[in-house]
């Protein structure tokens, strides 16, 4: 008996659907591992800008000394002109710089003028090129009587200079200093406005160094801060003031237009004057990705995360920031202060277009003159005359 004969079997489809899911799952778990490092790379960002710089390396390299003059390194700090501060021995010492006195291009040294050695010693080496160029407190810095006090905010005392008005003055100026910086900042304002009657009070604020730490030991980028400058700003009050002036530079500028904002004593407020201000947080942010080669969705992410009360966490913040609310030019309507902006067209850290944009939208309040060659925060350091007598005019007014 024959044996049945036995159809050929039919190709087997499994090893094609088994390659398929296989194929399936791989697209899908590329798509999750890059949508997980979208985040990460996203999350990263949001905490490098809100993260403190609590010591900043020095990096100017001291090539050669003498009497009169030092020999730096070429960098696009270095050869810009004007007076600046020199940061030695990891911020122990300071010196101060005036002009150029000449560059070398082919071996990439510049010799400027030096003009005092506030402490430390300058020699070969190494520091960090600073605007300031005072080193505080005011009255070892610039000669002026030097009151050291405490004021009383939500997380505790910080600590502040008062420089008191050369006569009895009902008017006192609240200094702002900017991201990473450090009350020194505000030194460059002191003469033009102690010398327009006024009293200045010049506080620290929170996660600044030697001050208290915030919730989460983060930037709120102003919208936390703005709590201390109302407080310094209330001491003012406490000690006899009827009319408040608000000066901020960098990030500062930013905190104070979250005071007027916000603040009950808002309405004391006569004058403001912005250094280089952040006009907008969501500009600047985006300015600094692409500097350094980010995709504007990264960048984009990284904002909501930092802004969502559910994604905060990722950025280790407290309370969402959210940096739609620093958006002035957006909320120009609601600006209420005769405002002087002085910003640099050359700032290559905070762009000058929504400060001009601000300006331009606001013509009845806001002053803004023409400034160039400065880089962030510098438009005193370049022209320290200029920007003395803008100052004091605006507050004379």
């Amino acid at each position: 008996m024959s044996r049945p004969k036995v159809p050929p079997l039919a190709p087997d489809r499994r090893p094609l659907r088994t390659a398929a899911t296989v194929a399936g799952v791989t697209a899908g778990s590329l798509a999750a591992t890059a949508a997980v490092s979208s985040v990460g790379l996203a999350a990263y960002l949001a905490r490098r800008a809100l993260t403190p710089d609590r010591q900043r390396p020095d990096d100017t390299q001291i090539l050669a000394v003498d009497e009169t003059s030092v020999t730096l390194d070429v960098t696009p700090e270095t050869v810009v002109p004007g007076r600046y501060g020199l940061w030695l021995d990891k911020s122990s010492g300071h010196v101060r710089l005036g002009d150029i006195l000449d560059v070398d291009e082919e071996r990439g040294r510049v010799r400027r003028e030096v003009l005092g050695v506030d402490s430390g010693h300058l020699a070969p080496g190494y520091g960090r090129w600073d605007q300031y160029f005072y080193a505080g407190p005011p009255d070892r810095a610039l000669g002026m009587r030097t009151e050291y006090v405490d004021v009383l905010t939500e997380l505790g005392t910080m600590p502040a200079w008062v420089i008191r008005a050369p006569k009895p003055s009902t008017r006192w100026a609240v200094l702002v200093h900017g991201r990473g910086a450090r009350r020194d900042e505000g030194l460059r304002a002191a003469k033009p406005l102690h010398n327009s009657g006024i009293n200045i009070i010049i506080p620290s604020y929170r996660n600044d160094l030697g001050a208290r730490r915030g919730a989460d030991g983060r930037y709120n980028l102003g919208l936390s801060e703005w709590r201390d400058i109302e407080d310094a700003a209330l001491f003012a009050v406490q000690q006899g003031a009827r009319e408040l002036l608000l000066v901020g530079w960098s990030m500062g500028g930013a905190i104070v237009l979250q005071t007027l904002s916000r603040s009950w004593l808002a309405d004391h407020v006569s004058h403001v004057v912005l250094d280089a201000p952040v006009i907008d947080w969501t500009d600047v942010l985006i300015h600094h990705g692409r500097l350094h080669g980010i995709p504007d969705p990264i960048g984009g992410l990284s904002r909501f995360i930092m802004g969502r009360r559910l994604t905060r966490r990722l950025a280790g913040v407290h309370d969402p920031v959210d940096v739609a609310q620093t958006n002035w030019v957006a909320k120009a309507s609601e600006l209420r202060h005769r405002t002087l902006i002085i910003h640099s067209v050359d700032d290559e850290f905070v762009p000058v277009g929504p400060s001009q944009q601000l300006a331009a939208a606001r013509p009845d309040l806001v002053t803004m003159e023409h400034w160039d060659t400065s880089r962030h925060t510098k438009e005193w350091n370049v022209d320290p005359d200029r920007w003395e007598r803008s100052v004091a005019d605006f507050v004379s007014s």
